[in-house]
C-alpha cells in the first residue's frame, strides 16, 4: 500500500526523491488517523516548509492550496499538522529521521553535483544516493521517522472566496483583501511595492 502511495505522489511531483518519500509516510499516517482523504475542507493540513514532502501531502490527502485546506507557514521546519473539522482533533508530525553518514566519496560526488557536474559518474552516484535514502525512509518504523503528538485545537476558518477588483496601476484582477489604497488608487501588492519601494 505504501508503495502505491509513493507512485501516486510521484505522478503529481514528477519524480521519486527522499523528500517525497518522507511526505508519503507523513500523509499515510494522517490518512490512517483520519480515515481517508479530504473531499472538501473537512481535513486541513498546516505545513511548515515548502519541500518536496508537501507535494505528497497534497497528492495523497487532498489538502491543497486550491481548496484552501492547505496552510503554509514558512518556518523551514519539517512539521506537518492535520486537523479534522468540526471536531478539532489534530495530529502533529515532526520529522526527526537522520540519514546515515555518507562516505567521503559520496560527499565529494554530491558536492560535484551541487556545483553543476552532470557527468555519468556523478549522476549514477546521485541516483544511488537518492534510491538508498528512499528505501530507508519507506521501510523505517514510524517511531524512527517521526515524533507524533495527538491533541485538540480550534480549526482555522474555512477558506473564503473574495471579490476581485482591478488594480489601478497594472489593470489586473486582484483579490480585494490583497490590495492597498494609495493616494486614492487601489493597488495590488506588486504595484504598491513599485510605487513606494516597500514590499508587502
Amino acid at each position: 500500500m505504501v508503495e502505491n502511495l509513493l507512485k501516486k505522489a510521484a505522478g503529481f511531483h514528477g519524480h521519486v526523491c527522499p523528500g517525497l518519500a518522507l511526505g508519503v509516510r507523513v500523509a499515510g499516517l494522517a490518512l490512517r488517523e483520519f480515515a481517508g482523504r479530504a473531499e472538501d475542507e473537512e481535513l486541513l493540513a498546516i505545513v511548515e516548509n515548502d519541500s518536496c514532502a508537501v507535494d505528497a501531502v497534497q497528492a495523497l490527502t487532498a489538502c491543497t492550496f486550491g481548496k484552501g485546506n492547505l496552510i503554509f507557514h514558512d518556518y523551514g521546519k519539517q512539521v506537518y499538522t492535520f486537523v479534522k473539522r468540526p471536531s478539532g482533533d489534530a495530529l502533529r508530525v515532526s520529522v526527526n529521521w537522520v540519514a546515515p553518514e555518507e562516505t567521503e566519496k559520496e560527499k565529494t560526488l554530491w558536492k560535484r553535483y551541487m556545483e553543476g557536474d552532470r557527468s555519468g559518474e556523478v549522476l549514477r552516484a546521485v541516483h544511488q544516493r537518492k534510491s538508498k535514502k528512499v528505501k530507508l525512509i519507506m521501510n523505517a518504523p514510524e517511531d524512527e521517522l517521526f515524533k507524533v503528538k495527538k491533541f485538540r485545537m480550534r480549526p482555522p476558518c474555512e477558506a473564503r472566496i473574495y471579490q476581485s477588483v482591478i488594480c489601478a496601476r497594472c489593470g489586473e484582477k486582484t483579490m480585494e483583501t490583497r490590495t492597498t489604497m494609495l493616494r486614492g488608487r487601489l493597488l495590488c501588492r506588486p504595484c504598491f511595492g513599485k510605487e513606494t519601494g516597500c514590499r508587502r
